[in-house]
């Protein structure tokens, strides 16, 4: 919780507090007055001024004009009537607190999502007088040698000049296969460094690095991505100036025509009407019960491991109708594992068996993917000779034969010849070679989640319209998961500013909806921030992808997409209710206060009355159950 949202509470805690306390004193007039005026100030002084302010700078109609005009007009009634002033307090008490409501589960949502992220590398290693500084990466010039240790981010594009590695591009190019890099290669910042300490000299500042480029280009995105504005403020625009207005002209108008006419003006009796008027006309309902729908939408979702960053993206959720896919960890797990086995010569087991040898030591994700396929690795076998041909693969003495695992470069190098396979090859191909011939391969891909398909169904039942996958690997890889999985469109062998170009395609093209995309690579963070909402995937996401987002996952299961948008559209069909119920009952009270059928009982139900009935309806935002 902020220090202002702590100051606000303790304001409406004190102000009840007063109010209540302030009713059981015996004491009238002026006196009584005094004493209301405390609770009062203390709980809306802001309003009162930010009211004055309007009125200063010529913009006095929104809600803090509305709520001020409702409430001194409640304090002049009682005054005149010699009434309770507890209305006025109340008025500004409940106003209040719907603002503290919003403002705490938005800022929460905020504050979670805060947690996660850390957009920027943290630091450069540079070697001075052999011992090793971390630097600010801004700090860092052109043609400096910074040193980047396993594990860590590579922070400034440049070239290696000493080392070999594994790079993981994932969270940069969406591409899940990690690319082999040495001495010579050209690395950009955001490449995660897997395996060997790397020594790079740089060529560009981190100004100007890949890294910065993208966080630029998701400022630039967001700068034309349009947000709705707050119903309150819309309403308040046209409700606040007319019934003002028609309050003024309750008070002076009848009195006019009737000393026209020669009777009496009955200015006591048209001005009380006046300002019971304004009373009824309060907009409590709205004000309290529109901001507890749109934080019980949001409470409900972050239950449900989706956290929504404020109530325009729940708004703007509701009206999806296209959704648009990153494929990389966000339909698929971004993760290898073993998806085929082709022996030629051997069974599928000993194949496993040979391959999870040669990779015992490796810290490859390869490696690790096919020890995963053959658990049962750790045997009695003798490992010996064990070499790493960078660019090709492994090879090492199993029981005292040479058993070669890697791509069709080392396997020829060995003299194995590969044969011609039948099947379509959509992952990474890993040949397996003994004494120089050729065993068969073992096909490691990328893996759809298991809950993908049926994410898509759910979608379809949903309402969505259309389901579109943009993606940096193959046609054929794209083309695989596509079909797999039933999305309507796919593009493949897309860079991040071609994706964004692409969105902004489809976002042209239906004028009608709202178009979702959801992802999580670095990559994705333009294309998120340029979409109509943009759902990051919170538990393997990246940080970029995670602060450009509107609502993030954080269990990274594509289902919950489904979950956000019904939460979305439920919240918003019982934002509709309150506002007609309240408008309907409010239009009703205001005929009868002002023909003077109505009296201050008739304003307190339909202030507090309605309020209660449309509090206990936002409340009902908080459950909702997945399509089905």
């Amino acid at each position: 919780m902020s220090r202002k949202q702590k100051k606000n509470l303790f304001r409406i805690i004190i102000s009840a507090v007063l109010m209540i306390g302030f009713l059981f004193i015996p004491v009238g007039g002026i006196w009584r007055l005094l004493l209301f005026m405390v609770p009062y100030i203390i709980i809306g002084y802001d309003i009162l001024i930010k009211a004055a302010k309007g009125v200063i700078n010529l913009q006095p109609f929104d809600e803090c004009f509305l709520m001020a005009v409702a409430t001194i007009g409640a304090i002049i009634v009682a005054l005149i009537g010699d009434g309770d002033y507890v209305e006025a307090v109340a008025v500004m008490l409940f106003y209040q607190t719907g603002e503290w409501f919003q403002s705490y589960a938005v800022g929460k949502s905020r504050r979670n999502i805060s947690a996660l992220m850390d957009i920027r590398p943290d630091h450069a290693n540079i070697e001075k007088d052999g011992q090793i500084e971390e630097t600010d990466p801004e700090e860092v010039g052109i043609g400096t040698v910074i040193i980047v240790k396993p594990g860590e981010k590579i922070p400034i594009d440049g070239v290696i000049v000493e080392g070999e590695s594994v790079l993981n591009t994932g969270a940069l190019t969406g591409e899940s296969l990690p690319k082999n890099v040495m001495c010579g290669d050209e690395v950009i910042s955001g490449c995660v460094n897997m395996t060997g300490l790397l020594k790079i000299r740089t060529t560009k500042l981190f100004e100007d690095s890949t890294v910065s480029k993208i966080l630029e280009l998701v400022e630039n995105a967001s700068s034309r991505k349009s947000r709705s504005e707050n119903f309150i403020s819309k309403f308040a625009r046209v409700y606040t100036p007319a019934v003002v207005f028609s309050a003024v002209a309750l008070a002076v108008l009848p009195p006019l025509f009737l000393m026209l006419s020669g009777a009496s003006p009955l200015w006591g009796t048209w001005i009380y009407r006046a300002l019971t008027f304004l009373v009824i006309s309060c907009p409590c309902a709205l004000v309290i019960s529109i901001p507890l729908s749109f934080f019980a939408g949001i409470g409900g979702a972050g239950r449900a491991g989706v956290l929504v960053k404020g109530s325009n993206c729940l708004e703007a959720l509701s009206k999806a109708d296209t959704i648009v896919f990153d494929k990389t960890g966000t339909l698929t797990k971004g993760v290898f594992e073993v998806t085929a086995v082709h022996p030629e010569i051997v069974d599928e087991n000993t194949l496993l068996h040979l391959a999870a040898h040669v990779e015992r030591y490796s810290t490859h994700p390869i490696a690790v993917s096919l020890r995963a396929a053959y658990p049962e690795e750790a045997d009695d076998c003798v490992i010996s000779d064990i070499s790493e041909i960078s660019g090709q693969g492994i090879k090492a003495r199993v029981n005292g034969d040479e058993i070669c695992a890697g791509n069709e470069k080392l396997m020829k190098s060995v003299g194995a010849k590969i044969e011609k396979c039948p099947h379509d090859h959509v992952g990474t191909v890993i040949h397996i070679a003994k004494n120089g011939k050729y065993l068969g391969h073992v096909e490691i891909s990328d893996v759809v989640k298991p809950t993908s398909r049926e994410a898509v169904e759910l979608l379809r039942k949903c309402g969505i319209k259309k389901t579109v996958m943009l993606t940096g690997d193959s046609e054929a890889a794209a083309g695989s998961v596509s079909r797999d999985i039933g999305i309507d469109e796919h593009f493949s062998g897309l860079l991040p500013a071609e994706k964004v170009g692409k969105v902004e395609e489809i976002i042209q093209d239906n004028s009608s909806g709202t178009v979702v995309f959801a992802g999580d690579g670095i990559n994705d963070a333009p294309v998120l921030m340029r979409a109509d909402i943009g759902i990051a995937m919170g538990a393997m996401g990246s940080d970029a992808a995670i602060e450009a987002a509107d609502v993030v996952l954080m269990d990274d299961d594509p289902k919950k997409i489904a979950l956000s948008i019904r939460i979305a559209r439920k919240c918003m069909r019982i934002v509709k209710e309150n506002i007609w119920f309240s408008i309907g009952i409010k239009v009703l009270c205001l005929i009868l206060g002002a023909v003077g059928l109505a009296n201050m009982w008739t304003a307190i139900f339909a202030d507090v009355g309605v309020m209660i009935i449309a509090v206990l309806n936002a409340i009902r935002a908080m459950s909702v159950r997945q399509c089905k």
